[in-house]
């Protein structure tokens, strides 16, 4: 069966760090690219990033751009998100998903077919 687990999140101050992890079971990772979503309140779910199955290429929101980071060890299957410098409107439940490709050209959430229950992230002082 696939499966997708999220860890890692919880309560930091603002300007803190925090590393998210996906484990990932029932498919080969490699062949796959994988994405991070979020949700807060009221909002719309929206992508934060995604990462090639190979790490050829990495695709970025803007409103993380140079302080999150994606990464991915295909052996361990697990994938990463390294946040930092994080601030109040980061605060949202934090899901992984697979993408139906091995290429993250953007983040539309019908081009991903399974899904993490969600962590969540709230960043407040």
């Amino acid at each position: 069966q696939v499966q997708l687990v999220e860890s890692g999140g919880g309560l930091v101050q603002p300007g803190g760090s925090l590393r998210l992890s996906c484990a990932f079971s029932g498919f080969t990772l490699d062949y796959y690219a994988i994405g991070w979503f979020r949700q807060a309140p009221g909002k719309e779910r929206e992508g934060v990033s995604c990462i090639s199955s190979s790490r050829s290429s990495t695709y970025y929101a803007d409103s993380v751009k140079g302080r999150f980071t994606i990464s991915r060890d295909n052996a361990k299957k697990m994938v990463y998100l390294q946040m930092t410098s994080l601030k109040s409107e980061d605060t949202a439940l934090y899901y992984c998903a697979r993408r139906w490709g091995s290429l993250c050209p953007g983040m539309g959430r019908r081009q991903f077919d399974y899904w993490g229950q969600g962590t969540q992230v709230t960043v407040s002082s």
